[in-house]
């Protein structure tokens, strides 16, 4: 619980960022860690609620106040292992996570609430230098293989967890490195892949094994989807092999605006543009999309859409504008109507305060252009009418546009992968398996799992990590008859 008047003595302190001038001429991460000291103070603001709202605000179900408590008393040690008693990876959740604990939490119906995430940011940091987390192999193997598609952070968790549980582990991943899209679809500015590295050398030492440049199933992938694959291994192969498999491979089918001018040059999915550029930030080949100069429109107002803008200022943009379908959300949520739960208000993320222009409720209707390039869109604005968005009459108007960016979000996971092991979909295109009663995450397809984004649709690295941890239980349970893995 902390400090029990700690909430009425201190008040919250957000990490700083580095200066924008400085931050926008690199791809470095620029959140500066808060120090062991200012850490143990925001530890000490926890409450004594009685009831830890945080806990099932966040979808790990960290147990919070504990670690809350240890920081404060300056337990550190302590802090990582229970903080990885929920959490395989909370480097990655303490950079990239909404912090729908914080949201949750108690200290947030009248007050702000607990920095959560930058105290669980500074455990795991500590953790790291200390050299507190280290490989946990199996003390003995069950003998049982299997086989993990995507190396993203369900896939990464399941295979954790299972490696743990002493089965042989194997992670196909189409892309020529590990990660899914921590690597490829999170900027580094974001949070830098040096931190993936690390937990593949502590996997790989746990037992792990690592296949990249795979495609499973089929090689025919939809538009807007990158590969590295060398390799196709059909799913008949993977079920032949292994004793069980696990399908991870996330939510990647980009929704598309099929508008007049939408083949100009110049218009692309959002991965087409950040894919590219994480690779050249690891040392690949330049990105072939420079926002270099251009006037830069990003349709799309989540984290993608955020992600985008960032890049392009780091690129050199003369503008960039982003357009959002919905409504301005209120500039503070009615914490008496919306309380435990994530509210819906405006946010501005570390890339829109490095400049960007940001419009609501508008809808695109077409791109034009000259000699087959995009020089400009055209929109409408909207408003609510009759229960749904319609057009406002007359409102239309053209924006210069060099470079069009879509990061609408993603529709539902690969159709070839779900068909290829014959796994039967729900309503929304995702893979039909249940979280609920026996054989939870067990698709339609024998001994064939689904878990994170593949399962559940697009959502959060919080999310994933939360379903692969649950999703190993399954199949633990499915080879062994029990388990001891937590759910």
């Amino acid at each position: 619980m902390g400090k029990p008047t700690g909430f009425l003595e201190y008040q919250r302190l957000s990490e700083a960022y580095e200066p924008v001038a400085e931050r926008v001429k690199k791809y470095k991460e620029f959140v500066l860690r808060l120090s062991d000291e200012q850490a143990a103070v925001q530890g000490a603001r926890c409450m004594d609620c009685g009831i830890p709202f945080c806990n099932t605000g966040c979808p790990v179900n960290n147990i919070i106040p504990d670690w809350n408590d240890l920081v404060y008393r300056n337990q550190w040690r302590q802090a990582i292992e229970v903080l990885h008693s929920t959490n395989n990876f909370p480097e990655f959740t303490g950079r990239i996570c909404p912090a729908p604990c914080e949201a949750a939490c108690t200290l947030n119906i009248n007050a702000d609430p607990v920095g959560i995430k930058s105290i669980e940011h500074a455990i795991i940091d500590k953790a790291w230098e200390e050299g507190w987390v280290q490989p946990r192999p199996p003390k003995s193997k069950t003998g049982r293989k299997i086989a993990v598609v995507g190396s993203g952070p369900a896939g990464l968790a399941a295979a954790q967890q299972l490696a743990r549980a002493g089965h042989d582990v194997t992670v196909f991943e189409k892309s020529d490195r590990i990660g899914g899209l921590l690597r490829y679809g999170i900027p580094d500015f974001k949070m830098e892949k040096s931190l993936i590295d690390r937990r593949i050398e502590q996997m790989q030492a746990e037992g792990v094994t690592f296949r990249t440049g795979i495609v499973v199933g089929s090689a025919d992938l939809p538009a807007g989807i990158a590969s590295d694959a060398k390799e196709v291994v059909s799913a008949e192969a993977l079920k032949n092999e292994f004793d069980a498999v696990i399908l991870a491979a996330g939510s990647e089918v980009p929704r598309d605006l099929p508008v007049p001018g939408r083949e100009l040059d110049g218009v692309h999915f959002a991965l087409e543009f950040l894919i590219p550029q994480n690779k050249a930030v690891a040392g690949g080949a330049p990105n072939p999309i420079s926002a270099e100069g251009k006037n830069v429109v990003v349709i799309g107002g989540g984290d993608t859409g955020s992600d985008c803008v960032g890049t392009s200022n780091r690129h050199g943009a003369a503008s960039v504008t982003q357009f959002e379908l919905m409504p301005m959300p209120p500039e503070q949520e009615n914490k008496a109507l919306t309380w435990p739960y994530w509210p819906i208000k405006f946010r501005t993320s570390s890339s829109h305060e490095e400049g960007c222009e940001r419009d609501f409720a508008v809808a695109t209707k077409a791109f034009y252009g000259t000699n087959g390039k995009v020089e400009g869109l055209k929109a409408v604005r909207l408003e609510w009418k009759d229960g749904r968005m319609a057009e406002v009459p007359g409102s239309e108007f053209d924006v210069r546009a060099d470079l069009v960016l879509f990061a609408m979000g993603f529709t539902n996971p690969v159709g070839s992968l779900l068909e290829a092991f014959g796994v039967d979909r729900d309503g929304r295109g995702n893979a039909k398996a249940t979280t609920d009663g026996e054989g939870c995450y067990a698709t339609t397809s024998p001994k064939v799992f689904a878990a994170g984004d593949v399962r559940r649709g697009q959502s959060l690295v919080v999310w994933a990590i939360r379903e692969g941890r649950q999703c190993a239980r399954e199949v633990d349970q499915f080879l062994m008859g029990q388990s001891v893995l937590p759910r």
